[in-house]
């Protein structure tokens, strides 16, 4: 699974914790090699079939016919210019993760190097505001136009998929001349896809934790905003132009990226860290899949300017950031209560924006487990009781960013459906895990919080 932090209780068996019994343990996920082959295979399909909707059928569903074939091969092969511009913006993302100083924070203990714990620089968040810095100098100065990059589109993807898996084959066999290959079952298609190297770094510079929070957020702002930007271009520089839905996906992927690098501590506990190697999953996602596939409402928006009158777009700003609020001070809530049982928490300075009223539960109320890991029952999670509230307000801001793009077609949809489905999946997969692993404490805290997803109903 990709949830939850392993934190047991330690208990030796034949001289191996528990701990370090659960992360050796290979278990074929996602269907095995098969299973792997195919989502890796459908990856790069549904990135191709999502830029032909849009660029040549209206955002429309449609069967694949050869003409669409000689689109691709024309449209979508990577010019020097494009490669060029890419390949800059990530080795500057390279420059300002090596470089800039940050907020020092402990990792897990991570039981295959004895318990070892590293050390990450969280500095996204000054990352994030140089680079809007120079972005802003480029525009304002006419060195380089995000409104050149919609144009581009399709370029720019087949750079970003060659890129994400040339990584993944680079970081893959890494592994294996370095000689650190952890958790591996054999099977090179498996393997490939779930990675060969555990915590792939350059002295204190992580690439996972980078990839995760820089490359796969900046770069999906800076495509909506590039849309944006084309759009106010083709409209005169009229601000009030410009189409709503795209003031709409303008402002959650800026505030969604905004909260990426603000938390970027949380980050550092979650299991994509601590437990998932940097394998083809992560790196192709983070590179190319969450880009494409986050940012195709606005492109859809940007070429078919769906019908939206601008009080629509007024109501969806306002739930969308109801919506923020819930979200940030949940998860919030749920991270500072970790940190302050591990005794690593930390103010953070008053210029990392928004420090939101009830981010922090002044007297959290938890129940302690047999395991001595505590279950949090006040806060959002006690008002709702709602045990994954965050992940329903996850599942509204999919439906918001569709919604943003109108009614007239079903694609704008398209992740609230995929996402929604991983998210139910997932909170059956936590369910059955927690059950096992507290028991009857279980039982005591689901009479507490007594929904899953959905207060009231699940």
């Amino acid at each position: 699974g990709m949830n939850g932090n392993h934190r047991g209780n330690g208990k030796k068996e034949n001289g191996l914790s528990v701990e370090a019994k659960v992360d050796a343990e290979i278990v074929y996920e996602f269907g095995g090699p098969m299973g792997t082959l195919t989502i890796m295979l459908f990856s790069h399909v549904i990135m191709y079939y999502l830029w032909l909707s849009v660029a040549h059928h209206n955002g429309n569903l449609f069967l694949p016919r050869w003409s669409d074939i000689v689109h691709i091969y024309n449209d979508c092969a990577p010019t020097r210019e494009i490669t060029f511009v890419y390949l800059a913006f990530i080795a500057f993302q390279a420059l300002l993760g090596g470089l800039l100083p940050g907020f020092i924070m402990k990792g897990l203990p991570i039981p295959s190097e004895g318990n070892k714990t590293l050390d990450y620089n969280c500095n996204g968040y000054g990352a994030w505001l140089v680079t809007l810095a120079v972005v802003f100098f480029l525009e304002k100065y006419d060195y380089y136009s995000l409104s050149a990059l919609p144009e581009k589109y399709g370029q720019l993807m087949t750079v970003m998929v060659l890129f994400g898996d040339a990584m993944s084959i680079a970081i893959y066999s890494s592994g294996f001349i370095l000689g650190v290959t952890h958790r591996m079952s054999g099977n090179h298609v498996y393997d490939f896809f779930m990675g060969s190297w555990l915590n792939p770094r350059i002295g204190d510079f992580d690439f996972k934790l980078w990839a995760e929070v820089r490359v796969s957020w900046f770069t999906l702002f800076l495509l909506t905003l590039s849309c944006f930007m084309k759009d106010l271009k083709e409209k005169d520089h009229d601000f009030t132009q410009v189409h709503p839905g795209l003031y709409v996906m303008l402002c959650a992927h800026f505030l969604y990226t905004n909260a990426c690098v603000k938390g970027e501590e949380c980050i550092v506990t979650t299991w994509d860290i601590f437990y998932e190697k940097w394998g083809w999953m992560l790196i192709f996602w983070n590179f190319a899949g969450v880009p494409i596939v986050y940012t195709w409402n606005s492109f859809y928006i940007l070429q078919t300017q769906p019908e939206l009158p601008v009080r629509c777009g007024v109501y969806l700003l306002v739930c969308l950031l109801i919506t923020y609020y819930v979200w940030d001070t949940a998860n919030s809530q749920k991270n500072r209560f970790r940190m302050q049982l591990r005794g690593t928490f930390k103010e953070r300075p008053w210029y990392v924006m928004p420090q939101l009223p009830w981010g922090t539960l002044e007297n959290p109320i938890a129940i302690r487990t047999k395991h001595g890991n505590r279950l949090l029952v006040s806060g959002w999670y006690g008002l709702s009781q709602t045990r994954k509230i965050h992940y329903l307000m996850d599942i509204l801001f999919a439906l918001e960013w569709g919604l943003a793009a109108g009614m007239q077609n079903f694609l704008p949809y398209f992740y609230l459906c995929f996402f929604s489905s991983f998210i139910a999946h997932r909170g059956i997969r936590d369910n059955e895990r927690c059950a096992k692993k507290y028991g009857e404490d279980w039982e005591r805290y689901c009479s507490l919080v007594p929904y899953v997803l959905i207060p009231g109903v699940w």
